[in-house]
């Protein structure tokens, strides 16, 4: 089989240095192209040095994607644009993978639209660390049996938005899958606004932002006598690495827009 030909949106952002490594050691792939709107480097070899594919870094997405045969799109870039890359790669029948954070549900409709416009299948995953992946899937199970519940998620100070893509998307499972809703004290007092968090859903939702962290999520549920805490850590980069190369293996054969790797991960 051919090799499955990628551009890398971002490539000069974190998450898009380490898509740059793990697309040029995958066997099955082949970087065709990288983008990102400001580069003080002319190349992904100039970035990041030997054992990499060198391709040149564009701040022309379009114009990219008409000088190149692409497959896939994987954009990590920023919320203002990711849709707007989205349709730019459907309508050229390249199907995007979007990991940007903090999609609105305007961004999504447009993407899910642009699917249907341009039959070409794309992907929006929150999270694409396979732990972080399963652990939703764990809360969603366990909402049912614990509908009192609050999520707290932890990132690296330069994440800008809050709450996080995983978040939300753990909130929206809990609170689809859950049969009642706790009730609050009729008396209780928010003495500074957001000391009990956002709410996503109806569920609570805590936004951590500190040096040191990368990505994190707790999930806490309370019952009658018993407490139950899932906790996922990303403790690097590459933990979501695995998810990215899954989802530039199967997009492709999707339809439609879909939402969240535990779609392809455990179906």
């Amino acid at each position: 089989m051919s090799a499955i030909r990628v551009v890398i949106s971002g490539a000069v952002g974190r998450m898009g240095q380490s898509v740059v490594r793990a697309v040029s050691s995958a066997g099955d792939m082949e970087l065709v192209g990288a983008y990102d709107r400001s580069s003080d480097y002319a190349s992904t070899g100039a970035l990041l040095g030997a054992g990499v594919t060198d391709v040149p870094i564009t701040n022309k997405l379009g114009a990219l994607l008409d000088e190149v045969e692409a497959d896939v799109l994987v954009d990590f870039t920023h919320l203002s644009g990711a849709a707007d890359h989205a349709l730019s790669a459907m309508k050229r029948k390249v199907a995007p993978i979007i990991g940007t954070s903090g999609l609105g549900r305007e961004d999504v409709r447009a993407i899910q639209m642009g699917t249907e416009d341009f039959h070409t299948p794309a992907l929006i995953a929150p999270n694409f660390a396979i732990g972080a992946v399963l652990l939703t899937r764990f809360a969603e199970m366990s909402a049912k049996y614990f509908p009192a519940a609050e999520v707290i998620e932890l990132h690296h100070a330069g994440k800008l938005d809050s709450p996080s893509g995983t978040a939300s998307h753990t909130a929206e499972l809990i609170a689809a899958a859950r049969t009642s809703e706790p009730e609050l004290p009729r008396q209780a007092v928010e003495k500074v606004a957001g000391a009990r968090g956002g709410k996503v859903k109806n569920v609570p939702v805590h936004s951590v932002r500190l040096p040191g962290f990368v990505a994190s999520q707790e999930v806490i549920f309370g019952g009658a006598g018993e407490r139950l805490t899932l906790r996922h850590d990303s403790l690097d980069r590459e933990s979501f690495m695995p998810g990215v190369l899954l989802a530039i293996r199967e997009v492709r054969g999707l339809t439609g827009l879909t939402v969240g790797l535990e779609h392809l991960l455990l179906r």
